[in-house]
């Protein structure tokens, strides 16, 4: 056997594996874009050798079989998956391919649609019932969810009558997910149960649709977006646009965020503006999908063995990868927290370069039992601190040991110890020099005290040199310590110390803040400053007091409490008063226009800063939030918005622009 009929024989039983992992058992080895080449390989290898292909190759047909536990249903039209696209010049050879085959010179129209990391999903409605539900399986044959799918609150039990009549029998595609939100709120009910938590929200919904007991897919927090139409006799649909308006007017939900570019180089558009937003979907996305959106078009082009030629998934910058751990690190936190952080090989993901992740805690280092010298799958999204996601442990090498957190802190030697109910180690001493460097630099930052300049590199070269030891020592530096720093001339010190003094007079919420107590941030800061006009009557309140501040619980109230009642902490809010800090008094909120309402702001603002605009809509009684619901009252839409503001536009709240709000900030 030659060297070629052995490598595809090997990827073969590699892809069929992984087939089998990620469809079938919803525990994927690796990630996406190692999957990916593992299958451009054999497909270029067999393009190379047709006399090797073989009808039972995975490049002739979809995925993996179905679980033996559910019944079986064949969909009359297969499933198929999506070719790649993985740049631009690929999505446009993809435009390129579509002309050749129309044998037309005119630009395409395409229907673009976020790419969902979901379970594909058949329904079937018979006389506008549903009477069949169906995961995609291997493409030819699913496996009968019908149950399952049935407790998915959006899922209609019977369709909803619309201008146009629905057809006799209709079989439409879709995708079961799991919101992020969703997702983190089941885990946590998962770990208050002492319950296996989901590695993601792909692998949570398919765990979840196909359970044999369906009240606990009830109990799921289940979502579902349809995109298309199995086999359909007569359509009443011109275009793919129609037919997802026909599909929503049904009462089958679809995406707000599908749309339809004239040509490809607008698809190429939307597709940059999604990748720009990806992180703030409420949904996890790998790319976006265009698709021809002339149907009588898509009927011409027809598929191949394995996807249609009218579509492509334009995919995402990978955000998943393996590299190697070369050795993992106790981090110091503000608080004391000891951090294990895993320094990796370098590697590229989602257009950066990541060479650390976080493990963070030993409980989570325990339950994916990393160890140095692993091969491991780290994830990257957005600016979230990178983080391990699984081991391979087929490439573990044989002399790892487990790793555990040290007894005594890495930085200062102090006892660590572990708090009862929590889940993280702490260095016990409150002056361990890696603790006071985070605490300066949280007390520096620009939503504390904003001292311009006190970043990360001086105030390492600060307290290295003795000249900084806590934070009160900020008021003491002169301008001949700053010239023990390295390229520091006279201008760069005079600003420093101008940024320093300025920080004196900052409102009493930022103060509160730069304090950095446990449980309280920007906004619960500001609620506090609001209630108490002084600093003093703010450290006498107790914790029964404290609770009568609007969003203040007993939890957080303790954490107040407590910080204070530290002998050092205490001394740490008298030192800086004594060396002329001034927090200026918050006035309360005035009744206004504004209070008690929600606001979310999208898109870029011109004659405020968003952070400016948040915070005079709190000081004014408003709520900023992240999440546009019902419950929202206002959505400010500023320069290029986002989803959010189709999402306004769905639910029927109203949008202001930025002269809107500006008027509406200044209406007594």
């Amino acid at each position: 056997m030659s060297s070629v009929e052995n490598r595809i024989q090997e990827l073969r039983r590699l892809i069929e594996h992984h087939n089998r992992r990620y469809h079938v058992l919803d525990d994927p080895e690796i990630s996406d874009e190692a999957y990916d080449r593992l299958f451009r390989e054999l497909r270029d290898l067999e393009t190379a050798h047709p006399e090797l292909v073989t009808p039972d190759s995975p490049t002739q047909r979809v995925g993996g079989k179905p679980v033996d536990e559910f019944g079986q249903v064949t969909h009359r039209q297969p499933m198929l998956s999506l070719d790649n696209a993985f740049n631009e010049e690929e999505a446009l050879e993809f435009d390129r391919r579509v002309k050749r085959f129309l044998a037309i010179q005119s630009d395409i129209a395409y229907a673009v649609e976020p790419k969902l990391d979901g379970l594909g999903v058949e329904v079937v409605f018979e006389d506008g019932r549903l009477t069949v539900g169906s995961t995609r399986g291997d493409g030819e044959v699913g496996e009968n969810v019908t149950a399952n799918l049935t407790t998915i609150r959006t899922v209609p039990l019977r369709l909803r009558p619309g201008k146009t009549p629905w057809p006799e029998r209709l079989e439409v595609r879709g995708e079961v997910f799991m919101k992020r939100g969703a997702f983190e709120r089941l885990n946590r009910r998962q770990a208050e149960g002492s319950q296996k938590l989901f590695a993601n929200p792909r692998n949570a919904a398919a765990g979840s649709l196909r359970q044999l007991d369906s009240s606990v897919t009830a109990r799921r927090p289940l979502s579902v977006f349809f995109y298309g139409v199995g086999k359909l006799d007569t359509p009443p649909f011109r275009t793919h646009g129609d037919l997802l308006r026909h599909l929503a007017e049904w009462g089958l939900p679809t995406n707000p965020a599908n749309q339809v570019a004239p040509d490809i180089q607008r698809a190429i558009a939307l597709y940059r503006d999604l990748l720009a937003r990806r992180h703030t979907l409420p949904y996890d996305s790998d790319g976006v999908v265009f698709k021809v959106n002339d149907l009588a078009y898509q009927h011409r082009l027809g598929e191949v063995s394995r996807h249609p030629r009218w579509a492509v998934a334009f995919k995402f910058p990978s955000e998943e990868g393996q590299t190697r751990v070369l050795r993992i690190q106790a981090q110091v936190g503000r608080t004391g927290v000891l951090t294990p952080v895993a320094t990796l090989e370098p590697i590229r993901l989602g257009g950066a370069t990541v060479s650390r992740a976080t493990l963070h805690n030993q409980d989570e280092v325990d339950r994916k039992d990393v160890r140095e010298g692993d091969w491991v799958t780290v994830r990257r999204a957005g600016d979230v601190i990178p983080e391990v996601v699984r081991v391979d442990f087929s490439r573990r090498p044989a002399d790892t040991t487990a790793y555990r957190l040290p007894d005594t802190c890495p930085e200062c030697a102090a006892a660590v110890q572990r708090e009862e109910g929590e889940a993280v180690f702490r260095c016990t001493n409150f002056h361990c020099i890696a603790q006071v460097k985070e605490r300066i630099r949280h007390y520096a930052s620009r939503d504390a005290m904003d001292i311009e300049g006190i970043g990360d590199r001086f105030t390492d070269q600060l307290v290295a040199k003795g000249l900084l030891k806590d934070i009160p020592g900020l008021y003491r530096l002169t301008k001949d310590d700053f010239f023990h720093l390295d390229r520091m001339g006279d201008k760069l010190a005079r600003n420093f110390l101008d940024a320093i003094q300025a920080s004196k007079r900052r409102s009493a919420d930022r103060f509160i803040f730069a304090l950095g107590i446990r449980n309280v941030g920007s906004h619960l800061s500001l609620l506090l400053a609001q209630r108490y006009s002084s600093v003093e009557s703010l450290l006498a309140a107790g914790a029964d007091e404290l609770q009568g501040v609007r969003e203040v619980g007993p939890e957080v109230a303790r954490s107040i409490r407590d910080f204070f009642d530290l002998p050092e902490n205490l001394t740490l809010v008298r030192e800086l008063l004594s060396l002329g800090v001034a927090p200026q008094p918050v006035p309360p909120p005035r009744a206004t226009a504004i209070s008690g309402k929600t606001f979310v702001l999208t898109g870029e603002l011109t004659g405020l800063t968003r952070e400016e605009a948040e915070r005079r809509l709190r000081e004014a009684g408003g709520r900023v939030t992240s999440t546009v619901s019902r419950k929202t009252d206002y959505v400010i839409v500023g320069a290029a918005p986002g989803s959010k503001a189709r999402k306004a536009q769905q639910l029927g709240v109203k949008t202001l622009d930025e002269e809107a709000l500006i008027k509406l900030l200044e209406m007594p």
